[in-house]
This record gives C-alpha cells, structure tokens and sequence, in this order.
C-alpha cells in the first residue's frame, strides 16, 4: 500500500487566500450597499469604480512623493520604485502561473528570493556608478 503524503500549503497560498478573504468581505459588503440602496449596479461597473477611487488614491500618494523626489533629483530613485512596482506584480504572476500551470509551487520565498536579487543587483549598479563618479570628480 502506497503511503499518501500530504503537502501542507505554502505560506504564499496561505497569504494568498487570506488577501482573497479580505476582498471578499470588501466585495460583500460593497454588494450589500449596492443592493441596500436599489441602485443596482452591475459587477463592471463596482469594478469601474472601485479600481478609480483606488488608483486615484494610490496617484494623490505618489504623485507628491515622486514629485518630491525628482526636485531633489533622485530620478533614478524613481525608476527604481516604479521597476520595484513592476517586478512585485510579475513576480506574483510568475507563482500563480506555476502553480496553475503545474510547473512549479506557489512559493513566498521564490517572490522574495526574485526581488532580493534585483534589490542587491541594482544596489551594486548605484555603488558602482557612485564610486566611478567620485573618482572621475576627485582626478579634477
């Protein structure tokens, strides 16, 4: 008789399904406020204008803060969040898809292992091209 090993879920899973939980009390309740009111809203439309007012919060946080940055000429800071941003969501979608795929596990530690190395990566770059510009400035 074969011995059946069970695999306890990953701490990503687990998290995944915790943030799954969180919208869909979020969405319950925005559906009872739909239906409490009549106003009859289609699930498209929660979603049009849900995401708005989210990205609209999400833009009056940033734009100030990027806009800060760049009067303080930290451009590349900048681009660093926005790579930072970028990677986060590909990374995620990289461990569903492995998941769903079959090719792999849902893994937290993958998602952080990935965004470690282009933290220590691009860390290397700006030590490097900060000590190439001391030199260059100090042979003046």
């Amino acid at each position: 008789m074969e011995e059946v090993v069970v695999q306890e879920p990953s701490l990503f899973k687990e998290l995944l399904n915790y943030i799954v939980k969180i919208f869909a009390i979020i969405h319950k309740y925005i559906m009872s406020l739909n239906d409490k009111y009549e106003m009859f809203l289609s699930d498209k439309m929660l979603h049009f204008i849900v995401i708005g007012i989210v990205g609209l919060a999400f833009l009056f946080i940033v734009y100030p803060l990027f806009k800060l940055l760049i009067e303080n000429h930290k451009l590349m800071l900048v681009a660093w969040i926005y790579v930072f941003t970028i990677l986060i969501a590909i990374t995620l979608l990289i461990e569903i898809g492995q998941d769903f795929s079959g090719t792999g596990d849902m893994d937290f530690a993958d998602i952080v292992s990935g965004l470690l190395g282009f933290i220590v990566m691009s860390g290397t770059i700006v030590l490097v091209r900060n000590l190439y510009l001391r030199f260059k400035n100090h042979d003046r």
